[in-house]
């Protein structure tokens, strides 16, 4: 097998960055020799990874601003620190010379961090002529300005030979979020839904649910495993069973746990519990304990959350990319809250396909219907009476079968 160089750049929360690493894993364990290069905040990397990982000078955003980039003091990065980002991935490909590049979210986003990319690209193939480049994106983007989507389709054209979309045509096609042109359609190629791959568990800081901008560190246990705990009544409504609230790892989900507060204060003495993301400033972590009532718990993430999912009575959650796998796997009700502030589109296309699926009922923070205590409260008891959702097939074994995928593309550029 040969190289894979994977950059990745996650700016908000850790999603973009946990999926490139299920890639690393994957592609590691079929026989690859994968190296990994983070450009945001650093997170935890376990000892036995089967994978090199570089960690770059790290940039992140704040809220949903990605125009300005900010170093880890949150200050403006400057033109020293772009530069040397730059010339560590160059140096990085030309010493790997690697026979294959694996670009995340770029450049269907990240346009800020183009020189980065693009110069990593050209390195590479400088390096190795013969360099297969890939693009590697979710189920779901936002599509920016018309403009900017010739952009990056022209990008594409350029310097990809072809984009591995993590995801289910059949649940959600690309060109639900996106425009697909012809010949980006030609480019396409699905993997189904990528989480970590079946020889080992997730790391306890990767998103098991919630925002995907990014994810919490509420992993304990593998897909597989979850449904062993779960409870073996006919419906959801035995008293002992939670409902169940999570929001990733940022905090972005903040809204949401405050209108959940003020719902369980509303409802009988069902107990709620609220996991709350290391993203969450302190300060607001406190003031939620604070204000919740008796029947209401609010912890940090904690990592047996798919054993808690599994046992829940109801989970209520935004809707990021790992939530599909989660409640699939869970087989629980479900009620969705995409994230929606500013020019988000991505959760909300994302939570409508859950919905039409049968998978969660979806609620909106925003628009003519905005979500209120009194609304929640009386959704949960909807979901509750309603009982499980019918079973969902969907591709879930991305991380099975990439390599499989990788090794037929590099066979066909030859």
């Amino acid at each position: 097998m040969g190289g894979v160089l994977i950059v990745v750049t996650h700016l908000l929360g850790s999603g973009h960055l946990v999926r490139a690493r299920h890639l690393a894993r994957a592609l590691a364990e079929a026989g690859f020799a994968v190296t990994l290069a983070s450009g945001g905040m650093p997170l935890n990397v376990r000892a036995d990874e089967p994978f090199t990982f570089v960690q770059l000078p790290p940039a992140k955003v704040e809220g949903v601003d990605f125009r300005n980039l900010l170093d880890e003091a949150g200050q403006p990065i400057d033109a020293q620190r772009r530069e040397t980002r730059r010339d560590l991935l160059s140096e990085l490909a030309a010493s790997l010379r690697p026979d294959i590049v694996i670009t995340e979210h770029f450049p269907f986003g990240r346009r800020q961090l183009a020189d980065e990319f693009l110069g990593v690209i050209a390195a590479a193939r400088l390096a190795n002529p013969k360099t297969l480049v890939l693009a590697s994106i979710r189920d779901v983007l936002v599509a920016p300005r018309a403009d900017r989507i010739v952009e990056a389709e022209a990008r594409i054209a350029a310097h990809f030979d072809a984009v591995l979309v993590h995801g289910d045509a059949g649940l959600l096609p690309l060109e639900a979020s996106w425009p697909v042109s012809k010949g980006l359609a030609g480019k396409l190629v699905y993997t189904g839904y990528l989480a970590a791959s079946r020889s080992r568990s997730p790391h306890p800081e990767e998103p098991r649910s919630g925002v995907s901008k990014d994810g919490s560190e509420d992993a304990g246990t593998s897909l597989e495993t979850r449904t062993v705990f779960a409870p073996q009544d006919e419906g959801c409504g035995v008293e002992s069973a939670e409902i169940l609230v999570s929001g990733g790892g940022s905090g972005a989900a903040l809204p949401l746990f405050e209108m959940a507060i003020a719902a369980a204060r509303l409802g009988d003495a069902r107990r709620w519990r609220i996991l709350v993301g290391k993203g969450l400033a302190e300060a607001d972590f406190v003031r939620l304990q604070a204000s919740a009532p008796a029947n209401a718990i609010v912890e940090r993430a904690r990592p047996d959350f798919p054993t808690l999912l599994a046992n829940c009575a109801l989970s209520i959650s935004q809707a990021g990319y790992n939530t599909v796998l989660d409640l699939v796997a869970a087989e629980r009700p479900a009620i969705v809250v995409p994230f929606d502030e500013g020019a988000e589109t991505e959760q909300g296309i994302r939570a409508e396909a859950m919905a039409r699926a049968g998978l969660a009922r979806c609620l909106r923070m925003t628009g003519p219907d905005a979500l209120t205590p009194e609304t929640l409260a009386n959704a949960v008891e909807t979901a509750l009476r309603a009982g499980m959702p019918a079973p969902l097939s969907i591709d879930r074994d991305g991380a099975s079968a990439v390599a499989g995928i990788v090794t037929g593309l590099i066979e066909r550029k030859r």
